[in-house]
């Protein structure tokens, strides 16, 4: 039987997400004769209106190292929860995801795709108790989706602020520097862990530990005083003082949720008030997002990708793709909806500790 399926990337964009959808068309065309449609910035392409895009082998031959998604994403929009201005000027939040599923049906589709994190596949499993049949591929950078081992876009990003801690590493030796790279990880610090371990770091501030400034600061100067004149301190940007906050750049307000960032520079602020170095602070940010995928990321995106098409032959609606050990299943999505978060008596943050290295 021919089937029409559509295949949508929510949420922030990660390295790998081209790469599922030629996956998805790749595998979509040739196991089963199936047309691909390509839905435009997330949910929002149901909702605004924009143009969808016929995908065929020829014009996603090129995509499998290019990074973003060629579909645009959207990691506020929610039709459960859409923001209408009145007349009078006023907004308000609306639920419009029945406009949503009558799109659906009104371009034909016999299935979709999304890919995404937690918020994406919120919504997914919410119009799949609507009786939409739609499929998941996990996707974040910051690897904190419950239900798979690993995301792709998260090796990408590690690699990324690894390389940025090395080049810290000879000018921080250079100039007898303490070195504060900021890091994304907003409830997760699975980056900062994993980076300030590959690059030698001798701090990693997490948002699962909350941390005391002191030891930072002591950890410094006893680095000093063994004769070691410089010192690396990776910070997820959700880290927090004990006893404090983390730090917004844009504060929460009725309506709009809150950007994180800015801990690394008031990290930086404490650090340099207590020892007697000069101190920088380099912030990433979506630099971490961006460039091409790792060949890591491209593998499993592919697998993702080809696996989500063999759920929706299957019709096991409400699951995603996802890795455990060294095979893809499918798990309900719910699973992701769960954070996984860095476990601080776990035995990477023991092994860290082993290294000398200190959580605060």
């Amino acid at each position: 039987m021919s089937k029409r399926i559509g295949i949508l990337t929510g949420g922030g964009d990660a390295p790998g997400l081209n790469a599922v959808i030629r996956a998805v068309v790749l595998t979509a065309r040739s196991r089963y004769g199936w047309d691909v449609i390509g839905v435009r910035e997330g949910f929002d392409g149901f909702l605004t209106g924009l143009p969808t895009i016929t995908l065929d082998e020829e014009n996603v031959s090129e995509l499998l190292a290019r990074g973003g998604t060629i579909l645009g994403a959207a990691n506020r929009g929610s039709p459960f929860a859409r923001k209408v201005t009145l007349s009078d000027g006023s907004v308000e939040v609306v639920d419009v995801s029945h406009e949503a599923l009558e799109h659906m049906a009104e371009i034909g589709l016999d299935a979709l795709i999304v890919a995404g994190g937690d918020g994406t596949m919120s919504i997914a499993q919410k119009l799949v108790q609507m009786g939409a049949r739609i499929v998941g591929v996990p996707k974040t950078i910051d690897n904190d989706l419950s239900g798979t081992d690993l995301t792709f876009g998260f090796d990408t990003a590690i690699r990324t602020a690894t390389e940025a801690l090395d080049k810290l590493r000879t000018t921080a030796e250079s100039h007898h520097r303490v070195m504060v790279l900021e890091v994304m990880g907003r409830h997760a610090g699975w980056i900062a862990l994993q980076t300030g371990v590959a690059g030698g770091a001798d701090a990693i501030l997490l948002p699962e530990i909350p941390f005391d400034i002191s030891v930072v600061c002591d950890k410094i100067k006893a680095l000093k005083a063994a004769g070691r004149r410089f010192s690396l301190i990776v910070v997820a940007e959700g880290a927090m003082p004990s006893g404090g906050e983390q730090s917004y750049y844009i504060a929460t307000q009725a309506g709009r949720e809150g950007k994180l960032g800015g801990m690394g520079d008031r990290v930086g602020h404490w650090l340099a008030d207590c020892v007697e170095a000069e101190v920088r602070v380099t912030v990433l940010g979506h630099v971490q997002r961006g460039g091409q995928p790792t060949p890591r990321d491209r593998w499993l995106a592919t697998r993702f990708g080809s696996a989500a098409v063999h759920l929706v032959a299957q019709e096991r609606w409400g699951t995603m793709a996802a890795l455990q050990g060294n095979r893809v299943v499918a798990v309900p999505m719910e699973e992701a909806l769960v954070m996984n978060v860095v476990d601080a008596n776990g035995e990477m943050v023991r092994m860290a500790r082993d290294m000398g290295v200190v959580f605060g």
